[in-house]
């Protein structure tokens, strides 16, 4: 049994913490109420606590365990209910850092004095949610000791159980917790961290119902409303959100004064709802965890840049746009390509685009065009056969959502055009799509890259600098000159035959104008199509049908 918090059982008490929200983190991200079940606030908890403790790993001595915890929270804070968390612990460290350790009354005072905070770092603050668990916590804890129960662990349980009886009353505050059946989110994950209090104090931990959604008529008088209000279960204003589903907008704040975050608040306050901005002293000066929900984003972050300098930017869509339903009888194709320019020539010939950018490109992207494109049936063209899988996992999600969707699984772009070249709406979509594949299988493409390392290749060893031919993926031609090396590229690619080469050029030109010309000379029967736009590694791109 603990008589006093001092700096180590700080430091227990948050590591219980973040192993009690990382046991519930599932069940309190369930409780999150939104059009859909997509909750974070057991996440975002989760994630808050354990900022606070990684920063406590990584502090040096001499530093109080309160200041370094509240720091290390408040600058990782994620979220609506962790940067609320995270302003709480900052309460507690104004209160208790530096000081002797916190006996019963001096926690009290303390946890009251965080709630009061809590309130203040919310820009519209609403009754039922996780700040008015903190004050129920903070007032039974001032409460037990205006009783004479002044002993750490009597003050501990104390704060705990009003915080529960708070939390269970929450469904009669919200109409859209009493609809769903549900406790406030945020509230819940507070309860945990107190309770993990509790169990570090006096090594017994509480015993508490489940969390879990019940009867939403239980305890309500009556059947929940016909009209339900849809409600994000980690927002604590009760503001409408703005037009649209609106984004999550969160970020750091550093140079930047009092005055300077006032009016940012004023401005962001203008801008969306569920404004919070908690503060705190790190080395290199005051910095803020500012979060907000608003529909215009950009002017989120340009208010920022006005006050001081935003970095840690993140941006969150608050809900799922459902995606379009899609119109029967229609069909589209999906191409993957590496450029703009690319995505520019695929986009002429009515095809939906999903560009690569430098960190490649995900399902989610794939699935995203997929459904964006409102066709009920839908080919996919890789054309890299690095992204095949990524279509295909893109394809089975997408069918799952009632979409046809084949995936055509083209190696390069130059086979996805050859692809588009033969679909035929009118036939039947598995015919179409065979069609489509045997095309792109027929084209025998190459392409013109630089080599950037020493390496080993099919040809023999290529350093850097090298310029290198390569043909279905394998390289065949190393030199030294670009336009030699396209044009043994072209020969050799052409020595089997062909009656039609694409070529699409690259940033240099004059790479282009010099296979065209040997192209006119040395297989003057082959007819020759040009498209310039290719993407900055691969100054030259053939197909040969």
């Amino acid at each position: 049994m603990l008589p006093a918090l001092d700096d180590a059982a700080a430091g227990r008490w948050c590591r219980a913490a973040v192993a009690a929200l990382s046991e519930a983190r599932g069940r309190l991200d369930d409780l999150n109420v939104f059009p859909v079940p997509d909750g974070d606030t057991g996440t975002n908890l989760l994630l808050t606590a354990e900022a606070a403790v990684e920063a406590l790993d990584a502090a040096g001595d001499g530093e109080p365990a309160w200041t370094v915890l509240a720091r290390g929270a408040v600058l990782g804070a994620r979220g609506n209910s962790g940067t609320i968390l995270a302003q709480v612990l900052r309460g507690l460290a104004d209160a208790l850092a530096g000081a002797a350790p916190a006996d019963g009354p001096a926690f009290a005072a303390a946890l009251q004095g965080a709630a009061v905070t809590a309130y203040a770092a919310v820009a519209d603050p609403a009754e039922g949610t996780f700040l008015t668990v903190a004050r129920a916590g903070g007032e039974a804890a001032v409460a037990a000791v205006a009783e004479g129960n002044t002993d750490l662990a009597e003050v501990v349980r104390a704060a705990a159980d009003g915080a529960r009886v708070a939390l269970e009353a929450t469904p009669g505050q919200l109409a859209v917790l009493r609809d769903a059946g549900v406790v406030d989110a945020g509230g819940a994950g507070l309860c945990l961290v107190l309770d993990a209090l509790v169990t570090t104090v006096t090594g017994v931990e509480p015993a508490r119902p489940p969390l879990e959604r019940r009867d939403p008529s239980a305890g309500t008088g009556g059947a929940a409303a016909a009209h339900r209000h849809h409600h994000h279960g980690d927002r604590d204003v009760p503001h409408q959100p703005p037009a649209g589903p609106g984004s999550e907008v969160q970020y750091l704040l550093a140079d930047a004064d009092e005055a300077d975050v006032a009016h940012l608040q004023t401005r962001l306050a203008a801008l969306g709802d569920s404004l919070v901005v908690v503060g705190v002293d790190t080395p290199s000066g005051r910095e803020w965890n500012v979060h907000v929900h608003v529909a215009d984003v950009g002017a989120a972050i340009e208010a920022g840049i006005e006050a001081g300098r935003p970095y840690r930017i993140s941006v969150t869509p608050l809900a799922p746009v459902p995606p379009a339903a899609p119109v029967q009888g229609t069909r589209a194709v999906v191409a993957i390509v590496p450029s703009e320019g690319l995505a520019e020539l695929f986009s002429g010939e009515g095809v939906f685009v999903v560009t690569c950018g430098p960190d490649g490109v995900g399902e989610d992207d794939v699935l995203d065009e997929v459904l964006g494109s409102t066709a009920a049936a839908v080919v996919v063209l890789p054309n890299d056969p690095a992204l095949t899988p990524v279509a295909s996992r893109a394809a089975v999600r997408a069918r799952e959502l009632g979409r046809e969707v084949a995936v055509v699984p083209t190696r390069s772009p130059v086979q996805g055009l050859a692809a588009i070249a033969v679909a035929d709406p009118s036939r039947h979509f598995g015919d179409d799509v065979v069609s489509m594949a045997e095309a792109a299988a027929a084209t025998r493409w190459a392409e013109i890259t630089v080599a950037e390392q020493e390496a080993l290749t099919s040809a023999g060893r290529c350093r850097p600098g090298d310029v290198l031919g390569s043909a279905e993926g394998d390289v065949v031609v190393i030199g030294s000159d670009a336009v030699t090396v396209a044009r043994e590229l072209l020969d050799r690619l052409l020595s089997a035959g062909g009656e039609l080469a694409t070529l699409v050029v690259g940033p240099e030109a004059g790479l282009g104008d010099a296979a065209c010309a040997h192209l006119s000379s040395a297989h003057p029967t082959v007819e020759v199509v040009r498209y310039e736009g290719g993407a900055a590694g691969v100054p030259l791109l053939v197909g040969v049908e």
